[in-house]
C-alpha cells in the first residue's frame, strides 16, 4: 500500500502546515471580507490551531506518535461536533439558541477570555446562526466539518499503521 510507504513525520508535517494554513486562510478571509466570527467559529479555529500543534509536536517527537494520533483524531471529532452543531444553527435559526443572546457557555467564555487577551486571533463579533460567506453552496461552518472529517480520516490512515 502506498501509504506504508510515507514517512510518519511527513504525514504529522502536512497536518500541522495544512492546519496553520486555514488559519491563515481564515484571517485573511476575514480581513478581506470584513467577516464578524462567531463564538463556535472562533472555537473551531482554536481547534485547527490545537490540531496544528499536536501535529507539530508529533513531527518534533514521533517516539509518542500514538498519543499525537489519538489526541488529533479526539480534537478532529470534537470540531466536527462543533461544525456539526453550527451548521445545524444556520439551517434552523428559529430553533437555535443564538450565541450571546443566552447566558454564555463554557465555549463562549473561553473564547470571550481569548479574544481579549488576543483579540486579532480569537475576537467573536458575529451570530452563530447567520451565513456571512459560502463557496460552492457551503458555508464556512459546513467546509470546517468537512475538514474537520478530513483531518479525522487523514489520521485513521497512519494510526491503522502504527497499531
Amino acid at each position: 500500500m502506498i501509504f506504508s510507504r510515507i514517512p510518519l513525520r511527513a504525514w504529522f508535517a502536512t497536518l500541522a502546515l495544512g492546519c496553520f494554513g486555514l488559519l491563515a486562510f481564515s484571517l485573511a478571509l476575514q480581513g478581506m471580507l470584513r467577516l464578524s466570527p462567531c463564538p463556535l467559529c472562533v472555537f473551531q479555529r482554536l481547534l485547527y490551531l490545537v490540531v496544528g500543534v499536536l501535529a507539530l509536536a508529533g513531527f518534533l517527537l514521533p517516539v509518542a506518535r500514538l498519543l499525537w494520533l489519538g489526541t488529533i483524531g479526539t480534537t478532529a471529532l470534537l470540531g466536527a461536533g462543533v461544525a456539526a452543531y453550527q451548521t445545524w444553527m444556520q439551517r434552523f435559526p428559529e430553533l437555535a439558541p443564538e450565541c450571546s443572546f443566552t447566558d454564555p457557555n463554557l465555549i463562549e467564555r473561553l473564547v470571550d477570555w481569548l479574544g481579549m487577551r488576543f483579540p486579532s486571533l480569537f475576537l467573536a463579533t458575529g451570530f452563530c446562526s447567520s451565513v456571512e460567506w459560502s463557496f460552492l453552496g457551503l458555508s464556512m461552518a459546513n467546509w470546517s466539518l468537512l475538514i474537520f472529517l478530513g483531518i479525522a480520516a487523514y489520521v485513521a490512515l497512519p494510526l491503522r499503521r502504527a497499531a
